[in-house]
């Protein structure tokens, strides 16, 4: 497994533990002391961890405008947080290519949730990639790999 899947992994259940609990204090130094990684582990998922707290409202209106029918609120808290860090990542972090992020967060679904949470994560995100104008230069460089794949 890479250092990012691992960093996203350990993002996720920081990012878990902070929806419960509302914000950091002691319980996060003990997730670090049970949970050792590397400093390239560790300082990734750091980076997600702290770029989702910062813009959760901004993810979290971003994902109740594509979860048609659903509350962000009342969503699985696996499940809204595999998209507040996705999109987090899709949006705020550049050398990461979209089809990369959309992967690793159907990954964690697979590994954390259900095939439903699977299948509402890949299409939120793909909407989001699809229609978000921030997004444009990631889909351009989506499409011209898939270009250079068919030749």
């Amino acid at each position: 497994m890479g250092n990012r899947r691992r960093s996203r992994e350990r993002a996720l259940q920081v990012l878990f533990q902070w929806d419960i609990h509302g914000k950091a204090g002691d319980w996060l130094e003990d997730f670090w002391v049970q949970h050792p990684a590397s400093e390239d582990v560790r300082s990734f998922a750091e980076q997600l961890v702290e770029g989702v707290i910062t813009h959760k409202a901004e993810l979290d209106k971003l994902i109740g405008a594509h979860a048609t029918n659903w509350k962000v609120s009342r969503m699985p808290v696996v499940d809204r947080n595999i998209l507040r860090a996705a999109l987090y990542e899709l949006l705020w972090i550049p050398d990461v290519p979209a089809k990369v992020t959309v992967n690793e967060a159907i990954e964690l679904a697979k590994r954390f949730a259900d095939d439903e949470t699977k299948k509402f994560v890949n299409g939120i995100l793909d909407q989001v990639l699809k229609s978000d104008p921030r997004l444009e230069e990631k889909r351009a460089d989506g499409l011209a790999a898939s270009v250079k794949r068919e030749t």
